[in-house]
């Protein structure tokens, strides 16, 4: 089963799907496990329904996934050529197309998203990123260096880098991107030959566990990859576990400061890529065009749960009052509901926790003096949460400052550059931004000044495999894709040889 065509709904669920949804397994050293204690229920975020039961690794899974990464190292994956890796990933890129209908399927069921992303971005976007990460690992070098070391007399040197897998990594993605983000954390690492336990979020475990099961399809040596389920403490046991060289962890800046704590009390090397709290900058000489995209996937795309969704939209006065009539326009036409209808813009959130969260910052925001512009009416049954947009929010209150990551904006006038660039940075977060406006000279100018780890330019939240993605300040450390992914998994070795 191939990929559907991306805006078709569905004739019905894959036999393919309810198959699996009967029993999820978790994969431990080539082998389809359920784990040792109790499993817990996975949610449709559409209807509340449980889709299915998933284990729980306990420690001791915890405990054979990494010895089974470890032993991997030690054995075939340790010395197999980058030749052969890459053919074994273009192979796993295959068989996520292959079976993209179902992984499709399973990802709206799980996390609620249109089965148009889940489509596009979930399955067609991760095979291609598989494919772009397989061909660096033929690509890998070091490099050779004139020194100048004197003693003793008459002796000479050479020196060189080699680049050599860092080991076992532990991974753990967030919920709102499962498949993208496995495969963000799973690739760069395969590619640089290190083996992976890959702990995914205990809210959309699904389409990592049958990743798993297509990467034992494809060939991978057993160990290699290996999927446990489970909790924070499931997390927690592997951020902690010695055999554990690397840790790459997407999610909140709250969780990624306790791991990057963890990983500093035996110095292990870490990735985070954290919470944002993106600005979006209208000049007044933008062309207004483009605040269609700039609502459905500046603000609204995956219905506002990705870290660089545009929140915070700043509007120089000239077009004030333009842009907010616009914006509100576009805002109330976008349909909601469920995600297997791709004709839905607006979809649930993951769950009922995010649900509450969410629900409470819209009250916190009005509680703290900002003003709704919006009065739309969300689904009775299901996560749902109609799109919002506040004005008049102070810049100190929570609304501001923090994470809605739902589908919740603020807009702000503002007069000047320095104005906007000033408010633009007064957040911890520094992941994404965008700036419109037509003059060039203002956009070399003000890049520079933006705090913010990636800057579009009239257009906003659209990352490629090619260009570096992570954050400043609170939103992380290190970047992925790119050159810079490789070499989250690579350490360096100078080698310095003495001859007559």
């Amino acid at each position: 089963m191939r990929i559907g065509i991306p805006d078709q709904a569905p004739s019905g669920i894959s036999p393919d799907v309810t198959a699996f949804l009967k029993a999820p397994k978790m994969l431990i050293n080539g082998q389809s496990v359920g784990g040792e204690a109790p499993g817990f229920d996975v949610f449709n975020p559409a209807d509340g329904s449980v889709l299915a039961q998933v284990p729980t690794a306990s420690e001791a899974d915890v405990d054979r996934a990494v010895l089974a990464a470890r032993a991997a190292m030690a054995g075939a994956w340790g010395g197999m050529p980058g030749a052969e890796r890459t053919r074994l990933m273009l192979r796993l890129a295959d068989l996520i197309e292959e079976n993209g209908e179902e992984l499709a399927q399973l990802e709206t069921l799980e996390n609620g998203k249109s089965i148009m992303l889940s489509r596009l971005v979930e399955v067609a976007s991760s095979a291609e990123y598989l494919r772009y990460m397989a061909g660096w690992a033929t690509k890998i070098r070091g490099e050779t260096f004139d020194v100048s070391i004197a003693v003793p007399p008459g002796t000479r040197y050479t020196a060189y880098t080699r680049k050599e897998p860092v080991g076992v990594v532990a991974a753990i993605t967030p919920w709102n991107f499962p498949l993208n983000m496995c495969v963000w954390k799973v690739a760069p690492a395969l590619a640089a030959g290190c083996a992976v336990v890959l702990k995914p979020a205990e809210e959309t475990p699904l389409t990592s566990l049958r990743f798993a099961e297509l990467a034992r399809e494809a060939g991978f040596p057993d160990g290699v990859v290996n999927v446990i389920t489970g909790d924070g403490a499931t997390g927690a046991a592997l951020v902690q576990h010695p055999g554990v060289d690397k840790i790459t962890f997407t999610g909140s800046t709250e969780v990624g400061k306790k791991i990057g704590t963890k990983a500093m009390e035996t110095v292990k090397p870490v990735t985070l890529e954290l919470g944002g709290k993106a600005p979006m900058v209208f000049f007044d000489d933008m062309d207004l065009n483009l605040l269609g995209p700039a609502t459905g996937i500046g603000m609204f795309f995956n219905s506002g749960q990705t870290c660089c969704a545009g929140a915070r939209i700043y509007v120089q006065k000239g077009i004030y009052e333009e842009a907010v009539a616009t914006l509100k326009a576009i805002t109330s036409s976008l349909p909601i509901g469920d995600g297997m209808n791709p004709a839905n813009q607006i979809n649930p959130v993951v769950s009922a926790k995010h649900f509450d969260h969410v629900k409470g910052m819209i009250a916190r925001g009005i509680a703290d003096g900002a003003t709704p512009l919006l009065d739309i009416a969300a689904p009775g049954q299901g996560y749902y949460v109609a799109p919002q947009l506040f004005a008049d929010a102070r810049s100190d209150t929570a609304i501001m400052q923090d994470e809605v990551f739902g589908p919740v904006a603020t807009i702000t006038p503002f007069e000047t550059e320095e104005e906007a660039i000033a408010m633009a940075n007064d957040t911890r977060y520094g992941l994404g931004a965008s700036l419109w406006t037509r003059d060039i000279n203002r956009v070399m100018k003000l890049v520079p000044q933006v705090q913010a780890g990636t800057v579009w330019v009239n257009s906003h939240n659209i990352p490629d495999q090619n260009m570096p993605f992570g954050g400043f300040k609170q939103s992380g450390i290190g970047r992925e894709h790119g050159t810079g992914a490789l070499d989250n998994y690579l350490e360096t070795k100078s080698v310095c040889v003495a001859y007559s």
